[in-house]
């Protein structure tokens, strides 16, 4: 214990690692050396430092969003908008934020505090052709679906089309990474610093439920929750997936 409490800030280096291997890979066959465009070599570096200094863990879950598809239909019925699914996982984790604050913190730059944050500035990791981007929606617990759902399109374009200032692009408290219908089941996203958790989300798929005496078909959305393990254990984790899937299957309650 005495030696823990001389543990270095949170932002604090001190690792040795090899060097990078120099190679020459011409030597092998045709190569073709394209530059990494600035915003890549930007994120690479910051992603990197993430990933070596977080000790991540990565918690998966499925989420029941059968009901989704009739309430975004009813939404786009009604008012003309077509809601992105985006807009209740955002509120969904504000629920599932409130109910477990540490979620919604950081840890102090001397590495002995912990920063619990009273409001709910969600980040959205947007795919560019420049490289990764996440811009920040604020105040999502203040917002309807609708709203979020309109910033959402209009930060996404904008970060694709013409890139994002870094005003943004800061104050997050929590992130959200979804892969959408691209594909797959399940990855770990990395820590988005200061912050301590990240959700992850990849396509939805159709899966059998006994209900009962009967078997219905469900519609679940994979989930993928990477947590800092100095601030959050495996069962909060889990229970955090639970509070968040428990909302989002009930969207009709998101809306407001």
């Amino acid at each position: 214990m005495s030696e823990a409490s001389k543990a270095p800030p949170a932002g604090a280096g001190g690792l040795e690692l090899a060097p990078w291997p120099q190679v020459d890979h011409a030597a092998f066959g045709p190569v073709e050396t394209l530059p990494l465009p600035r915003i890549q070599k930007f994120v690479s570096a910051t992603l990197s430092r993430n990933w070596v200094m977080i000790p991540h863990v990565t918690h998966h879950d499925d989420a029941d969003i059968t009901e989704l598809a009739a309430v975004r239909a009813r939404i786009a019925e009604q008012t003309g908008q077509k809601v992105t699914p985006l807009a209740f996982m955002m509120k969904a984790a504000v629920v599932a934020l409130k109910a477990y604050p540490r979620f919604n913190a950081s840890i102090g730059a001397d590495g002995t505090s912990l920063i619990l944050k009273q409001y709910y500035h969600i980040g959205l990791a947007v795919d560019t052709p420049q490289g990764l981007l996440v811009p920040v929606i604020r105040d999502v617990d203040k917002k309807t679906v609708s709203d979020i759902s309109a910033e959402i399109a209009e930060l996404s374009t904008k970060a694709r089309d013409k890139g994002l200032p870094m005003s943004v692009m800061q104050g997050g408290s929590f992130t959200i990474s979804s892969l959408g219908s691209i594909g797959g089941t399940a990855f770990t996203p990395i820590i988005n610093a200061p912050e301590v958790a990240i959700l992850g989300t990849t396509r939805s798929y159709e899966k059998p439920v006994r209900q009962g005496e009967s078997t219905v078909w469900r519609t679940m959305l994979p989930l993928s929750l990477s947590y800092d393990h100095r601030v959050i254990n495996g069962a909060d984790a889990a229970r955090f997936c639970c509070e968040f899937a428990k909302a989002f299957a009930a969207p009709e309650a998101l809306c407001g």
